[in-house]
């Protein structure tokens, strides 16, 4: 899959009447992380949920939003070919730990592929011969590995992280850090983190961004 960069071009967004950000441009190459850094209130999610498709009222915003030239404004969601990665893993409780890698699998692949693709995903989180395990048997860690890992296995273009690592003990984000930056390096997608914690930038090699800009 050919990848290229996701572009913000001057966006601009109120709350209300209240001015938030303004004038924000920004390109994210392949396989490079932007980290979106600020104090809390500072537009950080807003921005994401603009570039997600998820911005709604009281929030208004101009500029526009790109993927590998391809204008994303007027998109719903489902259509940006994004995968977004939030402070809780989102796993289904109802689903065995394959059965939540391949949710969101694309359609139309053989019963061998996609179980073969899982089990090799299985194998990069380190966690072999767990695909019948329920999700609430895996640590926080563990966890969090499946999340990401599901997100990628959709096969999306670009992805958003939003406080990944906020919710794990400072071992593990150590270890999560290393490896979500070795999966987006692997896959080469443009990834946006939003984080308050300037560990995370540092030690996943993201060029920083601060909210609102200096």
């Amino acid at each position: 899959m050919l990848h290229m960069s996701l572009d913000l071009i001057n966006l601009s967004a109120h709350i209300g009447a209240e001015p938030l950000f303004s004038g924000v441009s920004q390109s994210i190459d392949p396989g490079h992380i932007l980290a979106v850094m600020g104090p809390s209130g500072s537009g950080k999610t807003t921005l994401l949920n603009i570039i997600g498709g998820f911005a709604a009222s009281p929030v208004r915003w101009t500029g526009e939003v790109q993927l590998a030239g391809r204008r994303l404004n007027s998109l719903p969601p489902q259509r940006r070919r994004l995968g977004l990665v939030f402070q809780t893993p989102l796993l289904f409780p109802h689903l065995s730990v394959g059965q939540n890698l391949g949710f969101g699998m694309p359609s139309g692949q053989s019963a061998v592929l996609r179980q073969a693709t899982i089990e090799q995903a299985l194998s990069t989180a380190g966690l072999t011969g767990f695909a019948d395990r329920d999700p609430e048997s895996l640590s926080g860690g563990q966890r969090a590995r499946i999340s990401l890992l599901r997100t990628l296995l959709s096969q999306p273009d670009a992805l958003l992280l939003d406080e990944p690592f906020s919710a794990l003990d400072e071992a593990t984000k150590a270890d999560m850090r290393a490896f979500t930056a070795a999966q987006i390096r692997n896959t080469a997608l443009p990834t946006i983190l939003v984080t308050h914690d300037p560990r995370d930038a540092e030690a996943m090699d993201a060029r920083r961004f601060h909210l609102p800009p200096s």
